[in-house]
């Protein structure tokens, strides 16, 4: 949830030399990890993570069995039975490292999926703070994202941010209850779940 909206939090060093238009600063990646419905989307990012995981370790576990019957049974097979079970073996793998590829691509879709509508969110009201302290660019201050070159004092309207999306109602996150509280809640995010892990094939 990082670049949706570079477009809107970009710095513009030109407008500096400029009095008359008012600037305001926030970090962005701040106020949207502490959105509440920041932690259903990454819970329903688990969620489906979890899934993925299961078959996963499901077709691995069915590599395992079919490999452990291959040795045992490899001393009595003539070459013709030998090479036609590696043969068999080879696509299993094969199979579970696509898998493992497509599932990581599923992943991040679901994530962009879930998450899209919080940045909608916090871009709207981001919006309408703007509008109403009729402040010309807002610049993003999150520490990696490296918008703001130079600044002079600005006004940080975090707070301001928070409390209208406190008046707003919970994003819309697909696949999930709404949220049950609206607005800014104190504390970080939950951890972002990790990419499946791939097993080492035999």
């Amino acid at each position: 949830m990082k670049r949706i909206f570079s477009a809107f939090l970009v710095f513009f060093a030109a407008t500096l030399s400029s009095p008359a238009q008012k600037i305001a600063h926030l970090n962005y990646d701040s106020l949207v990890s502490g959105m509440p419905e920041t932690k259903i989307a990454t819970d329903a990012a688990q969620t489906f993570l979890k899934g993925m995981e299961q078959e996963l370790l499901a077709m691995q576990g069915e590599l395992d069995a079919k490999y452990k019957e291959y040795l045992e049974k490899e001393q009595g097979m003539n070459e013709l039975v030998k090479k036609s079970k590696q043969e068999d073996l080879q696509q299993l793998q094969n199979r579970i490292q696509e898998f493992q590829r497509q599932a990581e691509t599923e992943y991040k879709r679901k994530q962009a999926e879930l998450t899209l509508p919080i940045m909608e969110k916090a871009k709207k009201a981001i919006e309408m703070v703007a509008k109403e302290g009729a402040f010309k660019y807002i610049l993003d201050t999150s520490p990696q994202t490296g918008m703001v070159l130079y600044s002079e004092s600005s006004d940080d309207i975090m707070s301001l941010v928070k409390k209208k999306l406190e008046t707003m109602p919970p994003a819309n996150i697909p696949g999930s209850k709404a949220a049950g509280t609206d607005g800014v809640k104190s504390g970080g995010p939950g951890k972002t779940p990790p990419a499946p892990p791939k097993k080492p094939g035999k």
